[in-house]
């Protein structure tokens, strides 16, 4: 997907406010990278991530930005991919000429002290100098105050996002919390998604939930169905190992444990079944999802549901597509960024039911 730089990189000692890091899709979106996109996947979603010398305070294990990583934090890559350094008013100069493909902008947040203030500052500046286009804020909950959310909903944010990737508080506790020496803890990420919801709205606070670290299928639909039951959504990864991070050696899930959670993931933020409709096997798996076999084919054929799970334009459609974020461009698409075509739908109902399983390694 990378071609030739046509990016200065800023000096050394660059920060937020003024200085952000752009993943790498969004500056080939931007012109700031040369490059083509697999299947043309365009992204239309500019991904802005907040950068300070001192880096990110967080060590979360499958993270390429966790603290105890090698190397300097602005050469460290994040989902797989360098997130180059550019100044917000590049950044707010190249929105303005490539207006009619930037449909939205997510701005996420670090585990840094100076997070939340220069976060505002950053989004004030965002939605002055580009008021037609929607914003989101990626946050940091071990860092809000009370009143912080209400500031961010003033300025105005309309959608927020929550990473708890675990889903289930003994993960999130073994890979981000006290297991990995992490400031990160469950019940507070839990409450400032339902504050989040009380002063969003219902629809508008995404959890970003990881499939493939250690968890049963069951489980991932009970934290999905709990989180829908509360007025959120759910953003759905599938695990890709970041070289460099304590899970580097960690495989991905098996494609067929990754394309029913997706399956279940759409039925349950569409309304369409709860946690009691799903059956499981002694292994956890999904082995019914509570429809009737003919309407379960036509939302499959619908390719939908095995699309990337992000934030959307003013018109509904997904635009936060993250395209091959958490696979290679090629056969192995886990989170198509493009509708599915024939063949693709075709592949994807082999998977489906392919009940494959590994063994986990340890941490």
């Amino acid at each position: 997907m990378e071609g030739p730089s046509r990016l200065q990189l800023q000096p050394k000692g660059g920060e937020s406010p003024d200085y952000l890091r752009i993943s790498l899709a969004a500056a080939m979106t931007l012109g700031l990278r040369s490059g083509s996109f697999y299947r043309n996947a365009k992204l239309r979603c500019i991904n802005l991530l907040m950068t300070y010398e001192q880096g990110c305070s967080a060590n979360c294990a499958y993270c390429g930005l966790q603290r105890v990583r090698d190397g300097s934090y602005e050469k460290k890559s994040f989902i797989r991919v360098p997130w180059p350094m550019v100044s917000l008013e590049e950044i707010v100069a190249r929105c303005k000429e490539h207006s009619s493909e930037v449909k939205r902008i997510c701005l996420s947040m670090i585990t840094h002290g100076k997070a939340v203030k220069d976060s505002i500052e950053i989004l004030e500046i965002l939605k002055s100098e580009l008021p037609r286009v929607p914003l989101s804020l990626l946050c940091s909950p071990t860092l809000l105050r009370p009143g912080d959310l209400q500031l961010y909903k003033s300025i105005p944010v309309d959608r927020l996002g929550i990473a708890i990737d675990g889903a289930t508080e003994e993960i999130f506790d073994k890979l981000r919390g006290r297991g990995v020496k992490g400031p990160h803890r469950w019940e507070r990420y839990w409450a400032i998604f339902h504050e989040g919801v009380e002063i969003f709205g219902p629809g508008k606070v995404g959890v970003h939930l990881i499939v493939g670290l250690g968890e049963t299928e069951e489980e991932m639909v009970g934290v999905m169905d709990r989180i829908r039951r509360s007025g959120g959504c759910t953003h759905l990864f599938c695990f890709f190992p970041e070289p460099g991070s304590r899970l580097e050696r960690w495989p991905q899930p098996p494609v067929g444990q990754y394309r029913r959670c997706q399956l279940a993931r759409y039925l349950i933020d569409e309304g369409l079944a709860t946690l009691e409709e799903f059956s499981f096997n002694d292994k956890g798996q999904i082995v019914s999802f509570g429809l009737p076999q003919r309407e379960l084919e036509r939302i499959i054929e619908l390719g939908t549901p095995f699309m990337t799970s992000g934030c959307p334009d003013e018109t509904g459609k997904t635009v936060c597509t993250r395209p091959y974020g958490d696979c290679a461009p090629g056969d192995d698409i886990r989170s198509y960024p493009f509708n599915p075509d024939e063949e693709d739908l075709a592949l994807i109902k082999r998977q489906l039911w392919d009940y494959s399983l590994f063994p986990l390694p340890e941490v």
